[in-house]
């Protein structure tokens, strides 16, 4: 079977090329032109060169090709309304549908964001029947991948496409080249966070993901969505594993509301004026400020994903930061 793994050199997609492999699939890997692929160095794929806002590459990259995995978007978050991310992750999606169907890929698997369904409580956590509320939060990425997803789902319910969406939490794991949320890690080993906000989220391990994404392609139900998450942590609870695991100390420092919300709106005003990208804008200052927990029963029933312990992704993350000299450098 061949497949095709569209931003396969991310967090995420270079770990489902090796899940693949590991299953012996034809995997053929689409990036950039202009992109360095170091997490895909002398694997047994195919490298294909695209970009999903040119229609015509994306077709010709899901030619003779029997599932695409959808995995790529772009992820940026401030200046918090952009048109280049609407473009990729809406109009980049349609043309990996159209695609898919002039060429009749039997199954399109889509990478969303469990953003896209309203979050809950520890006791009560957000599962895939609930609506998207995070529009009020203002940020073309959520609001994109959300429109996205429908398109997808969209297709599926015409009975045009057999695609089904998958929809990870904050995930982490090796081959993090960029890095992404590995920056967390990064952040405590090199004490540049000063403490810890009174939020949480939902973590999975990357390689969990994978798998449940591989298991896919012949499992779940075609028209469905798939919270792919693990532990609903406090970011006090998260933190404190991450230090354990990294042999540092815990932070001890709590951040108030008042004050992560002030030092956000601080950042977002001087990213207007100044040449930088702030880490912690206004919105992601509301954020980190919140619970964001989810429930994973439905891909762990149906996808059959398994449930790896966060402080084994930790470890894994830190050693290929570690292997690739990423310890040896503030950043």
């Amino acid at each position: 079977m061949k497949i095709l793994v569209t931003g396969a050199d991310g967090l995420l997609g270079s770990n489902v090329i090796r899940e693949l492999i590991s299953r012996k699939y034809e995997v053929s890997a689409l990036v950039q032109e202009d992109r360095t692929y170091i997490t895909l160095v002398g694997l047994p794929i195919s490298i294909i060169k695209g970009d999903l806002i040119d229609a015509q590459s994306i077709n010709n990259a899901c030619s003779n090709v029997d599932v695409v995995i959808h995995c790529a978007a772009n992820t940026s978050m401030f200046p918090p309304r952009q048109q280049a991310v609407k473009r990729v992750n809406k109009s980049g999606t349609q043309n990996i549908i159209d695609a898919c169907k002039l060429n009749k890929v039997k199954r399109l698997i889509y990478v969303g964001t469990a953003n896209s369904f309203n979050s809950g409580t520890i006791d009560h956590p957000g599962n895939e029947t609930n609506e998207y509320t995070a529009l009020k939060y203002g940020l073309d990425y959520m609001d994109s991948k959300y429109e996205a997803q429908c398109l997808v789902l969209e297709e599926a319910a015409k009975g045009t496409l057999d695609a089904l969406v998958v929809n990870p939490t904050f995930m982490i794991g090796p081959y993090d080249s960029r890095p992404s949320s590995g920056e967390m890690i990064l952040g405590i080993y090199f004490k540049k966070i000063p403490g810890y906000t009174l939020g949480g989220k939902n973590f999975v391990a990357v390689k969990d993901v994978a798998f449940a994404i591989a298991n896919s392609i012949t499992l779940g139900q075609k028209g469905q969505c798939y919270i792919l998450g693990h532990e609903n942590l406090s970011y006090k609870e998260a933190f404190e594993k991450i230090s354990t695991v990294l042999n540092v100390p815990s932070l001890k420092f709590k951040l108030s509301t008042g004050l992560v919300r002030f030092y956000g709106n601080i950042n977002s005003f001087l990213g207007k004026f100044l040449p930088y990208n702030p880490k912690i804008s206004r919105e992601l200052a509301i954020l980190a400020s919140e619970t964001h927990f989810y429930s994973s029963k439905k891909a762990i029933t149906e996808l059959k994903m398994p449930q790896t312990p966060l402080e084994i992704a930790i470890a894994e993350c830190y050693a290929w930061f570690d292997e690739n000299n990423y310890l040896k450098k503030s950043t």
